[in-house]
Protein backbone atom coordinates (compact mmCIF):
# COMPACT_ATOMS: atom_id res chain seq x y z
CA UNK A 1 0.00 0.00 0.00
CA UNK A 2 2.91 2.09 0.99
CA UNK A 3 4.41 2.02 -2.44
CA UNK A 4 1.13 3.27 -4.23
CA UNK A 5 0.68 5.92 -1.56
CA UNK A 6 4.46 6.83 -3.03
CA UNK A 7 3.59 6.49 -6.68
CA UNK A 8 0.31 8.82 -6.34
CA UNK A 9 2.53 11.21 -4.81
CA UNK A 10 5.02 11.22 -7.23
CA UNK A 11 2.69 11.54 -9.99
CA UNK A 12 0.47 13.80 -8.56
CA UNK A 13 3.35 16.40 -7.78
CA UNK A 14 5.01 16.01 -10.99
CA UNK A 15 1.86 17.11 -12.71
CA UNK A 16 1.06 19.82 -10.61
CA UNK A 17 4.12 21.35 -11.44
CA UNK A 18 3.78 20.76 -14.95
CA UNK A 19 0.14 22.05 -14.89
CA UNK A 20 0.12 24.80 -12.45
CA UNK A 21 2.61 27.61 -13.34
CA UNK A 22 5.20 28.29 -10.18
CA UNK A 23 7.68 31.26 -10.09
CA UNK A 24 9.66 28.84 -7.78
CA UNK A 25 9.77 26.04 -10.06
CA UNK A 26 11.39 28.52 -13.14
CA UNK A 27 14.82 27.30 -13.76
CA UNK A 28 14.37 24.16 -11.44
CA UNK A 29 14.48 21.79 -14.64
CA UNK A 30 10.79 20.46 -13.95
CA UNK A 31 10.81 19.38 -17.17
CA UNK A 32 13.99 16.97 -16.95
CA UNK A 33 12.43 15.73 -13.55
CA UNK A 34 8.90 14.89 -15.52
CA UNK A 35 10.99 12.98 -17.56
CA UNK A 36 13.49 11.43 -15.42
CA UNK A 37 11.83 10.66 -11.99
CA UNK A 38 8.82 8.31 -13.35
CA UNK A 39 12.04 5.70 -13.82
CA UNK A 40 12.28 5.65 -10.32
CA UNK A 41 9.10 3.75 -10.18
CA UNK A 42 9.75 1.10 -12.52
CA UNK A 43 13.24 0.52 -11.98
CA UNK A 44 12.47 -2.12 -8.56
CA UNK A 45 10.06 -3.77 -10.75
CA UNK A 46 12.11 -4.07 -13.90
CA UNK A 47 15.19 -5.99 -11.75
CA UNK A 48 12.10 -7.95 -10.63
CA UNK A 49 11.26 -8.86 -14.24
CA UNK A 50 14.52 -9.25 -15.18
CA UNK A 51 15.00 -11.91 -12.30
CA UNK A 52 12.76 -14.37 -13.47
CA UNK A 53 10.08 -13.15 -11.12
CA UNK A 54 10.97 -15.82 -8.60
CA UNK A 55 10.38 -14.30 -5.73
CA UNK A 56 7.53 -11.76 -4.25
CA UNK A 57 7.29 -8.05 -6.10
CA UNK A 58 9.62 -6.06 -4.39
CA UNK A 59 6.62 -3.55 -2.81
CA UNK A 60 9.29 -2.05 0.29
CA UNK A 61 11.98 -1.34 -2.20
CA UNK A 62 10.02 0.18 -4.94
CA UNK A 63 8.34 2.52 -2.32
CA UNK A 64 11.56 3.47 -0.65
CA UNK A 65 13.30 4.21 -4.04
CA UNK A 66 10.22 6.32 -5.27
CA UNK A 67 10.35 8.35 -1.62
CA UNK A 68 13.19 10.71 -1.99
CA UNK A 69 11.92 11.89 -5.85
CA UNK A 70 8.74 12.35 -3.87
CA UNK A 71 10.78 14.67 -0.92
CA UNK A 72 12.43 16.44 -3.78
CA UNK A 73 9.42 17.20 -5.83
CA UNK A 74 7.17 18.29 -2.39
CA UNK A 75 10.54 20.58 -1.25
CA UNK A 76 10.21 22.15 -5.07
CA UNK A 77 6.20 22.60 -4.46
CA UNK A 78 6.31 24.28 -1.40
CA UNK A 79 9.34 26.59 -1.23
CA UNK A 80 11.26 24.63 1.50
CA UNK A 81 14.47 24.54 -0.48
CA UNK A 82 14.35 28.28 -0.54
CA UNK A 83 12.85 29.08 2.44
CA UNK A 84 13.82 26.75 5.01
CA UNK A 85 17.68 27.39 5.93
CA UNK A 86 19.45 23.55 5.15
CA UNK A 87 16.98 21.76 3.89
CA UNK A 88 18.70 20.92 1.15
CA UNK A 89 21.47 19.33 3.37
CA UNK A 90 18.82 17.49 5.71
CA UNK A 91 17.39 16.25 2.61
CA UNK A 92 20.43 14.75 1.28
CA UNK A 93 20.89 12.77 4.55
CA UNK A 94 17.84 11.29 4.37
CA UNK A 95 17.21 10.38 0.64
CA UNK A 96 20.08 8.75 0.01
CA UNK A 97 19.07 7.01 3.83
CA UNK A 98 15.57 5.73 1.62
CA UNK A 99 17.99 5.81 -1.55
CA UNK A 100 20.21 2.87 -0.15
CA UNK A 101 17.73 0.94 1.86
CA UNK A 102 15.80 0.10 -0.99
CA UNK A 103 19.50 -0.99 -2.51
CA UNK A 104 20.23 -3.19 0.77
CA UNK A 105 16.25 -4.36 0.77
CA UNK A 106 16.62 -6.39 -2.74
CA UNK A 107 19.99 -8.15 -1.91
CA UNK A 108 18.60 -11.35 0.22
CA UNK A 109 20.33 -11.97 3.53
CA UNK A 110 21.08 -15.54 2.44
CA UNK A 111 23.33 -14.29 -0.26
CA UNK A 112 25.63 -12.06 1.63
CA UNK A 113 27.23 -10.95 5.09
CA UNK A 114 25.32 -8.37 6.76
CA UNK A 115 28.88 -6.19 6.58
CA UNK A 116 28.63 -7.00 3.14
CA UNK A 117 25.27 -5.68 2.52
CA UNK A 118 26.17 -2.81 4.54
CA UNK A 119 29.41 -1.62 2.36
CA UNK A 120 27.08 -2.54 -1.17
CA UNK A 121 24.32 0.20 -0.06
CA UNK A 122 26.93 2.38 0.98
CA UNK A 123 29.05 2.06 -2.15
CA UNK A 124 25.79 2.38 -3.88
CA UNK A 125 24.76 5.48 -2.38
CA UNK A 126 28.51 7.42 -3.05
CA UNK A 127 28.31 6.40 -7.01
CA UNK A 128 24.80 7.87 -6.97
CA UNK A 129 25.25 10.91 -5.33
CA UNK A 130 28.62 11.30 -7.59
CA UNK A 131 26.27 10.85 -10.52
CA UNK A 132 23.62 13.29 -9.06
CA UNK A 133 26.23 15.66 -8.66
CA UNK A 134 27.49 15.38 -12.09
CA UNK A 135 24.08 15.25 -13.25
CA UNK A 136 23.13 18.40 -11.55
CA UNK A 137 26.01 20.05 -13.12
CA UNK A 138 25.35 19.18 -16.14
CA UNK A 139 21.79 20.79 -16.34
CA UNK A 140 23.08 23.87 -14.57
CA UNK A 141 25.40 24.49 -17.03
CA UNK A 142 22.86 23.68 -20.23
CA UNK A 143 21.08 26.94 -18.87
CA UNK A 144 18.77 26.10 -16.11
CA UNK A 145 19.70 28.86 -13.82
CA UNK A 146 17.44 28.08 -10.35
CA UNK A 147 20.00 25.42 -9.04
CA UNK A 148 22.45 27.85 -6.94
CA UNK A 149 25.53 25.04 -7.34
CA UNK A 150 28.56 25.78 -5.52
CA UNK A 151 31.42 23.88 -4.66
CA UNK A 152 30.72 23.88 -0.99
CA UNK A 153 27.67 22.84 -1.62
CA UNK A 154 28.41 20.11 -3.76
CA UNK A 155 31.25 18.66 -1.15
CA UNK A 156 28.30 18.79 1.51
CA UNK A 157 25.67 17.19 -0.60
CA UNK A 158 28.45 14.02 -0.76
CA UNK A 159 29.63 14.07 2.87
CA UNK A 160 25.85 14.09 3.64
CA UNK A 161 24.80 11.75 1.21
CA UNK A 162 27.24 9.09 1.89
CA UNK A 163 26.24 9.43 5.66
CA UNK A 164 22.82 8.82 4.85
CA UNK A 165 23.56 5.59 2.89
CA UNK A 166 25.61 4.07 5.64
CA UNK A 167 22.86 4.99 8.03
CA UNK A 168 20.06 3.92 5.61
CA UNK A 169 22.06 0.58 4.76
CA UNK A 170 22.74 -0.34 8.13
CA UNK A 171 18.94 0.10 9.58
CA UNK A 172 17.19 -2.02 6.70
CA UNK A 173 20.11 -4.86 7.25
CA UNK A 174 19.52 -5.15 10.71
CA UNK A 175 15.15 -4.94 9.92
CA UNK A 176 16.06 -7.47 7.04
CA UNK A 177 18.49 -9.89 9.32
CA UNK A 178 16.09 -9.63 12.24
CA UNK A 179 12.89 -10.88 9.99
CA UNK A 180 14.84 -13.70 7.98
CA UNK A 181 15.82 -15.06 11.65
CA UNK A 182 12.05 -15.13 12.58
Amino acid sequence: MAMWIMIAALVASLLVGLLVPMERLQGKGWAARAVGYPLSAMVMGIIWFCKGRKEKFPYVPTGLLVTPFVLDLLGNLFGWFDNIRNFDDGLHFVNWMFLCAAFVAMIHPGVAASWNRIALGTGFGASAIILWELLEYLIMKSGTSGLHLTYEDTVSDLLLSFLGGLVGSFVIDRIVTKKSRS
